[in-house]
């Protein structure tokens, strides 16, 4: 019996040499564990020096804590590691991701671990000391670490709440017409490279769920997911603000140095593939080019005005694609087309349902300055067949290619057919032919989601 019990007082003194040395020591063990730390998780080591020293700081609290539970053999409780809220806060506000948080936790226990063992020896008595500890650690670890990941979490909640609220104030007041000059709405327009400058490009960006209500499992959700994806896609190096609007995305792009729209509505387009690949279908607006915050609130409009060119299955429709000519002929009414002389309607609706190339022609002759010879090369065609379909066109029109006014005339109507509803078998349900062709690029200026590229 009396071998028992000074085994059991040998642990215990063991036990507390133990952990009156790592007491004695604590700051050179924190200092190991914020090598190990920066060492091991590259969002640390990427930090500055005032960061590190908050993390040491942090260490040497979560080490002194630690010890007084173990030396007073008692549970932890709340109140021991009440210190963890505010560093736990400013590790979420520095972008620190949670995983390396915890993991930087991690790191901490395991160099204390280390450290047990270390100077518990070869003894018996000292390593039946440090088992003695390694529970108590445990539930230590498992309880602070439970704790400090739940602040992270709340605090990250907040903040996000936070940034949308500040981002949806911000919309508003620019879409009222007004610019921030101060205070935290002025910091939240910086952040997004919506400064006062009136020389600054930017564009508005529409977007609304396309489709039946009933292909989606909850429009807020998937709303929320394609606003995340179009800020992550489009800006200038700066943070581009989008927001959801009650049913709509409302994003505002920059700019940068020598880029251009084109390349933007490229990036966005993607997008919208990207998200219908993930059963979220989008209409897409896009405006036109504006210099200045001040601005924004007649480029919203230009957005909203141009979803209506979007087909019904969605896609987008960019401003920066189409010529002037071509938007009038896409806003026009049956006014406009009961204008265009019947013979030519009906070669248009004859020549499209064979293939359209007399319609081809036309566009082709146009974009080469009335050179036949040109016009035939882009077709890669022979010019004396070229030359026979213009006598076609002039014989079932009375228009002469060569007349400028004819020309336009016949222009201005195969643009008005472009944007006619389409209500053939292939094509039904369809509102909006997206057919609205840039001849200088060659590409679709409204563009549906299922169209290739």
């Amino acid at each position: 019996m009396s071998t028992g019990s000074s085994t059991v007082e040998a642990v215990r003194a063991e036990r507390t040499r133990i952990l009156a040395e790592l007491l004695a020591d604590v700051d050179e063990l924190a200092a190991a564990a914020l090598a190990a730390i920066t060492r091991e998780i590259p969002v640390y080591a990427a930090q500055g020096p005032d960061f590190r020293a908050d993390v040491l700081e942090h260490v040497v609290r979560h080490y002194r804590a630690k010890l007084g539970v173990l030396l007073e053999e008692r549970t932890v409780t709340h109140e021991d590691i009440s210190f963890t809220r505010r560093p736990a806060m400013r590790r979420a506000r520095a972008g620190v991701p949670l995983a390396d948080y915890i993991n930087a936790f991690r790191v901490g226990q395991r160099i204390f671990w280390e450290a047990v063992v270390e100077r518990a020896g070869r003894s018996s008595a000292g390593r039946d000391a440090a088992l003695s500890l390694a529970s108590e650690l445990m539930r230590y670890a498992d309880f602070a670490s439970t704790h400090t990941a739940n602040a992270y979490m709340e605090f990250q909640q907040y903040a996000a709440a936070e940034a949308v609220r500040e981002s949806r104030d911000l919309l508003e007041t620019l879409l009222a017409g007004c610019v921030p000059t101060r205070g935290r709405e002025l910091a939240a327009a910086q952040a997004h490279g919506l400064g006062s400058d009136a020389r600054t490009p930017l564009l508005v960006v529409i977007a609304v769920l396309a489709g039946p209500p009933a292909a989606f499992d909850g429009g807020a959700d998937a709303r929320h997911a394609a606003c995340a994806a179009i800020a992550r896609t489009v800006g200038n190096g700066t943070r581009t603000l989008s927001v959801v609007r009650q049913s709509e995305i409302v994003a505002i792009p920059v700019l940068g140095p020598g880029a251009g729209p084109e390349e933007l509505c490229d990036r966005l387009q993607s997008v919208l593939e990207g998200l219908a690949t993930e059963g979220i279908r989008l209409a897409m607006g896009i405006s036109t080019v504006s210099a200045g915050v001040a601005q924004i609130p007649q480029a919203y409009q230009e957005a909203r005005a141009v979803l209506d060119f979007v087909p019904e299955e969605g896609g987008v429709a960019a401003l920066p694609r189409i010529t002037p000519f071509q938007y009038l002929a896409l806003k026009a009414d049956d006014t406009a087309r009961h204008l265009v002389d019947p013979r030519i309607t009906a070669l248009l609706a004859e020549d499209r349902a064979r293939g359209g190339v007399l319609t081809a022609t036309i566009r082709a002759f146009a974009a080469a300055d009335l050179n036949l010879r040109a016009a035939a090369e882009r077709l890669q065609i022979h010019p004396n067949t070229a030359q026979y379909r213009l006598r076609r066109i002039q014989e079932r029109t009375g228009r002469s290619l060569r007349s400028i006014n004819d020309l336009v005339e016949l222009l201005v109507a195969i643009a008005l057919q472009d944007a006619q509803p389409t209500l053939g078998p292939t094509n039904a349900g369809r509102e909006r032919l997206a057919a609205v062709t840039n001849e200088g690029r060659g590409r679709a200026d409204v563009r549906s989601c299922h169209e290739p590229r």
